[in-house]
Order: structure tokens, then C-alpha cells, then sequence
């Protein structure tokens, strides 16, 4: 089967670029100006939903970034070199590896997104306590993953693991939108830590495309 991911740079569909690469597979990329809904007009015939990613296993499509994650882990991991990304029912973290995978968009995405929204691409006065709110909702629920790397490397111990891919992506974001500088030294650390990943640098490269505009441009 083909892997093919249509990806725009920064946003969540990096989570899916950077667990393909982390698997080593072959895969094909189609990097897209954002928004894709506006600025690929054809592309609401690959995804309706006009979102990113739209990956595509042959002809399975989906569209949901951690979803994807976990997907490429359970069927594509026993190829990985490395211990298992994802977590079965019978090991010790797995209520803990998916509470993090579902923690990673509906408690850490999902309120930047907000402040992204309204502090960046619309700023109005009457939106900014909206933004401001959501930005201390996410660091009051930052606390939990301070919390879980005050003594180990990674959210789910000293092995690294998709959960790392999907929590990680929302730290990047909160980069993007210069929340950085409010992380605690652990936060930082991680980070750090997962940026320094080959694979997530080698997602950084295959992302990269001058010509195309990204939600960087837009800020």
C-alpha cells in the first residue's frame, strides 16, 4: 500500500510526518499552502473537512493526527529497530499511553488553537480576554506533563513513544505562538530533547518548502 500524506507545514499533521519518519517508512508527502480549504480548491475532494492531515493508507483516509499516529504505530511498528512506540492492553502504561494520546489534542491542542486563533489571525479587542483565557487554561494543564517528566525522560518513562509525538506537537505550537519562554526547565528540557530526535529533524527537512506559504506567514 502507498503511505500519502497531504500536510501543511507546523500544524498538526506534522505529528503523523514525524511518526513516519520515526518508523523509517516509505511514504509519499504533498505539502500544501495553508489554509489548504482556501488556497487548494480541489482539496476538499481529498478531505471534505478541508483540515490537515489527509492521510492516506491506499485508498483508507484519515483525518485525525493522533488517530494516525497510534494507526502507524500498531500496524507499521514491528518494523521499528527500537521499543514498541505504542502500548498494548496487556502492558503496564497503557491506560496512561492513551490517556496521553487523547490528553495530547482534546487538554493541550485544543486551547492553543484558540489562542492562535484569536490573538493572531483575528485580534480584536473583544477577543483578547478570550485568548488570554485559554492560554492559562493550557499551562494549568501543562502541570500534568511537568509533572510526569520530573523524573523521567519521556511521559511514559525512560522509552520514548508516540504519546511523546502527539503531546510533543503541542509544545511546538506553543513555541509557534511564543509561549516558550513560559515553560517550566523540565518542558524545556523535553522539548529539547525531542527536537534533537534524527527522525524529528529529518520531518523538519521533508516539511520545509520555501515556495509554499505557511501558517508561520500568517503571524
Amino acid at each position: 500500500m502507498t503511505l500519502t500524506l497531504y500536510h501543511c507545514a507546523h500544524t498538526r499533521s506534522f505529528r503523523v510526518l514525524w511518526m513516519l519518519e520515526e518508523l523509517g517508512l516509505d511514504y509519499k508527502l504533498e505539502n500544501m499552502p495553508f489554509p489548504p480549504r482556501a488556497k487548494m480548491t480541489d482539496y476538499l475532494k481529498i478531505n471534505p473537512l478541508g483540515t490537515v492531515p489527509a492521510f492516506f493508507d491506499g485508498p483508507q483516509l484519515m483525518t485525525e493526527s493522533s488517530a494516525a499516529v497510534h494507526y502507524l504505530g500498531e500496524k507499521y511498528g514491528h518494523q521499528y529497530d527500537h521499543p514498541p512506540l505504542t502500548r498494548q492492553p496487556s502492558n503496564p502504561d497503557y491506560a496512561a499511553y492513551l490517556d496521553w494520546m487523547f490528553r495530547s489534542d482534546a487538554t493541550f491542542t485544543f486551547p492553543l488553537s484558540l489562542v492562535l486563533r484569536y490573538s493572531k489571525f483575528e485580534q480584536d479587542e473583544n477577543l483578547t480576554p478570550v485568548a488570554e483565557a485559554y492560554q492559562k487554561w493550557f499551562f494549568a494543564r501543562l502541570r500534568s506533563m511537568q509533572a510526569a517528566l520530573e523524573h523521567h525522560p519521556y511521559l511514559l518513562g525512560n522509552n520514548f513513544s508516540a504519546a511523546d509525538i502527539c503531546c510533543g506537537y503541542a509544545l511546538l505550537l506553543a513555541e509557534i505562538i511564543g509561549l516558550r519562554t513560559h515553560f517550566k526547565p523540565e518542558i524545556t528540557a523535553y522539548l529539547n530533547r525531542l527536537k534533537s530526535r534524527p527522525a524529528y529533524k529529518c520531518a523538519v527537512i521533508a516539511q520545509s518548502a520555501p515556495s509554499i506559504p505557511t501558517v508561520l506567514d500568517l503571524l
